[in-house]
């Protein structure tokens, strides 16, 4: 790891970005969506099942992680499938599931 200090403007933004997505991931909803997408691509029925959130709920959390550009949609038929693309928010969701959802962490 570089020793090299990031400037202070450096700092502020990659900070804002920080805070964003975790601002995004702060919702119980938009979370659970992100660990089942963790796992791979899923119709919105899938998630629908899955998780027990009920469609106009499911279809605005989606549109929030579209619109931060963590989630991609693609059509095929009838069916939506969303996939997980932001890199970041992976890494997050695995620290979370390390820490709070992995059998015998200390989460309560």
């Amino acid at each position: 790891m570089s020793e090299a200090l990031l400037e202070l403007s450096d700092m502020r933004q990659a900070a804002g970005q920080a805070c964003s997505l975790m601002k995004v991931l702060a919702n119980p909803d938009r979370l659970m969506i992100l660990c089942q997408l963790s796992q791979g691509e899923k119709r919105v029925g899938e998630l629908e099942e899955l998780l027990g959130i009920v469609q106009p709920t499911l279809s605005q959390q989606l549109t929030v992680l579209r619109e931060e550009e963590l989630v991609s949609a693609r059509r095929e038929g009838k069916n939506i499938y969303y996939k997980l693309t932001s890199p970041q928010a992976l890494a997050l969701i695995e620290i979370l599931y390390q820490q709070f959802c992995k059998p015998g962490s200390q989460a309560h």
